[in-house]
């Protein structure tokens, strides 16, 4: 069994442990493109060789600026985690200024973009980043150097043994990325944190989470580059769970029911808009169908965890389940057993009536 002590340890993990033919997915051109363990690690090993080529030494800073959730981004993580540099991801939307302050606060020597929208605003202060070497970008952009130059740089495998080697020389305690504050009280701040940092986040918390190992489907959307989902991802890669990418916050509903995910994550913002939503919804109803509907919501909130509601609560439950709670979990893709809220708290009124619909949100 591959012992995970490094962020890049996880891919191996769950490529030994699952082998899945759906690792990642995102929706390109309208068809969701598929990654299994086994192509995100071969193309991750690939970047790996591209970068030691490039000349990346043990140590170096290389920034990833996405606006949405992708594959490449995992990629891009792994192969450059590899090779003993750290992956600084920056927060798309910021100014100009703060991308230029932190490229050089940090001195990234390479910038990997998502799209043209963040190419430009890189294109824009390039000059004054007098460390960064190259810009490439995920999408095609006229003018911009694309991604697969790497994996067509790492097809040669001639170089592996070196990755290999690099692999070895990293330890627990190295450094493995540098987050950025948002800069709210002044200038942002960078955030140090070692492989250890992340690694025993995840182990601590897999053995709370009920999942299905390796048969569970998750729909990433809250940003990868703030540590709530990045670490969520690991656990993901732990648990064996295929990630499907959101395309956007406004197509959520949509991705929410062609992917029918298991396990999504969310924020106490994003919770509450989603409950606004089907009250909204649930008020523009008329005679018996809203009478029912605002009896199961006044149920659903005095619900107690574990059993404690007694027989009488239960069987009423069990009407409001089938009659009302389940066409909200129908919304949310039919199959959702499993919410985790990060990032602040969640208003426990909304924590029982999710649990009583039968989508329990873990805090």
């Amino acid at each position: 069994m591959v012992p995970i002590t490094r962020l890049f340890d996880f891919p191996y993990y769950q490529q030994e442990t699952y082998n899945l033919p759906v690792a990642l997915a995102t929706k390109k051109n309208g068809a969701w493109e598929k990654t299994s363990s086994q192509e995100y690690i071969a193309k991750a090993n690939a970047v790996s060789r591209a970068l030691l080529r490039m000349g990346v030494q043990k140590d170096d800073k290389i920034a990833l600026i996405t606006s949405n959730n992708r594959t490449e981004w995992n990629i891009m993580d792994i192969g450059i985690l590899q090779t003993g540099a750290q992956n600084v991801p920056i927060y798309p939307t910021i100014a100009e200024e703060d991308y230029e302050y932190i490229l050089n606060h940090s001195g990234s020597i390479y910038c990997f973009v998502s799209d043209d929208e963040v190419y430009q605003k890189v294109q824009a202060i390039r000059a004054n980043v007098p460390t960064l070497k190259e810009v490439y970008s995920f999408n095609e952009i006229p003018g911009c150097k694309h991604w697969s130059d790497l994996l067509l740089s790492g097809e040669d495998e001639s170089n592996q043994n070196e990755v290999e080697a690099r692999k070895d020389s990293i330890t627990t305690d190295d450094l493995a990325t540098i987050i950025y504050t948002s800069g709210t009280t002044g200038r942002p701040k960078g955030v140090m944190l070692s492989h250890k940092n992340i690694v025993s986040n995840v182990l601590d918390s897999a053995p709370r989470i009920p999942f299905d190992p390796g048969k569970s489907t998750a729909l990433s959307f809250l940003p990868i580059c703030h540590i709530f989902e990045r670490m969520i991802l690991y656990i993901y890669q732990y648990y064996g769970v295929s990630v499907y990418f959101g395309e956007s916050i406004d197509k959520i509903s949509d991705n929410l029911k062609e992917v029918r995910p298991t396990v999504i994550t969310a924020v106490p913002r994003l919770l509450e808009k989603v409950y606004d939503k089907i009250y909204a919804k649930g008020a523009e109803l008329t005679g018996i169908k809203k009478k029912l509907f605002f009896w199961a919501i006044d149920l659903g909130l005095k619900y107690e965890p574990y059993g404690a509601n007694g027989a009488w609560y239960e069987f009423q439950l069990k009407i409001a389940r089938k009659l009302i709670f389940s066409k909200w979990k129908e919304g949310l893709g039919g199959n959702l057993d499993l919410m985790v809220s990060g990032s602040a708290a969640l208003q426990p009124r909304l924590t029982r009536v999710f649990a009583a619909a039968e989508i329990p949100v873990m805090e």
